[in-house]
């Protein structure tokens, strides 16, 4: 198979992909078109299907893998394939593992980094709730592996919500050490901690969308509620300490528009949602560069960095 990184504009391409969605839409002129997301490891691909009733369009669902041929188009500046031919793929036909994206770094070593920062945590409270949650909790630790840290945002891959959660972890790591004022230990915990939410925000791969919990709650509420249920299973956990954890999750997105309950009243809080805000913004930059391929020019506006972007000249 071809692998959706390495499509390019102007090609025909043919194989089999995870049908991630499949959305039936308008046209200005009324017309009824499907709008298609497709997937394998190395990445999405927008696909439209402008003609739905061909006789080359056999019926398929969304989370089906499907069989397509397709001709590579732009869109403002982002690859769309203009789907041809389409038929749901048999058990057998593909290896669910090759339609997974999955982070480039190795799981288990960034894992150990994490069980790093944890011994690193002097606080005996603090570090209990740690072990609690990414030692003894097998099942979430499992999970805390696979999950991706967003849906289509940022770091959306399996390794993802690891990947995230580390790199957040390191930056505070170069703050603690720059800014001596920093509680490290409370730092160190609200990193690892403040992203635990999205275990259950969204679904396991390949569905990788909200769950319930996730549409009504949101993963900062959801990741303080956990946070909390596991502190008072620790005895004598200080509740002054409790409140300022748990303040630094609700604010870690710093601005009630983006999400947050609170703003950050802690200096901790405004580490910790600076960190969070640079590896989102940095890793949304480097994945709307890569899926632009050896594009030059202006790649389009991007949602969260609310700015139309291009690669750096050589």
């Amino acid at each position: 198979m071809k692998y959706i990184e390495t499509f390019r504009e102007g090609e025909r391409v043919s194989g089999i992909y995870l049908c991630k969605s499949r959305q039936t839409a308008l046209t200005k002129a009324g017309k009824t078109y499907e709008n298609v997301i497709l997937q394998d490891k190395t990445g999405t691909a927008d696909a439209k299907i402008w003609d739905p009733n061909s006789r080359g369009i056999e019926a398929f669902e969304g989370l089906d893998y499907v069989d397509i041929v397709a001709d590579v188009t732009s869109f403002q500046g982002q690859i769309q394939l203009n789907v041809k031919r389409v038929r749901k793929a048999q058990e057998g036909e593909y290896d669910p593992s090759d339609y997974l994206p999955v982070s480039g770094k190795d799981i288990e070593g960034m894992y150990k980094e994490i069980l790093g920062f944890i011994d690193r945590v002097g606080n005996q409270y603090l570090q209990g709730l740690l072990k609690s949650i990414f030692i003894d909790d097998e099942k979430f630790v499992k999970a805390f592996k696979f999950s991706s840290a967003a849906k289509s945002v940022h770091h959306g891959f399996v390794g993802g919500l690891l990947e995230h959660t580390l790199s957040v972890t390191k930056l505070c790591d170069y703050y603690v050490r720059t800014y001596p004022m920093l509680n490290a230990d409370l730092l160190y915990t609200a990193a690892m901690c403040h992203d635990i939410g999205k275990v259950y925000e969204l679904s396991p791969f390949p569905e990788n969308d909200y769950t319930d919990a996730g549409q009504l709650l949101g993963h900062i509420m959801i990741g303080a509620e956990l946070v909390g249920t596991r502190i008072r299973q620790i005895s004598g956990f200080p509740v002054k300490l409790a409140n300022e954890l748990k303040h630094c999750i609700l604010a870690h997105h710093g601005e009630l528009e983006y999400g947050s309950p609170k703003k950050p009243a802690l200096l901790e809080a405004v580490a910790l949602n600076f960190a969070d805000n640079t590896d989102a913004h940095m890793q949304t930059m480097m994945e709307a560069l890569k899926a632009g391929g050896d594009n030059q020019g202006w790649l389009g506006y991007n949602r969260l960095l609310e700015s139309n972007i291009r690669r750096t000249g050589k």
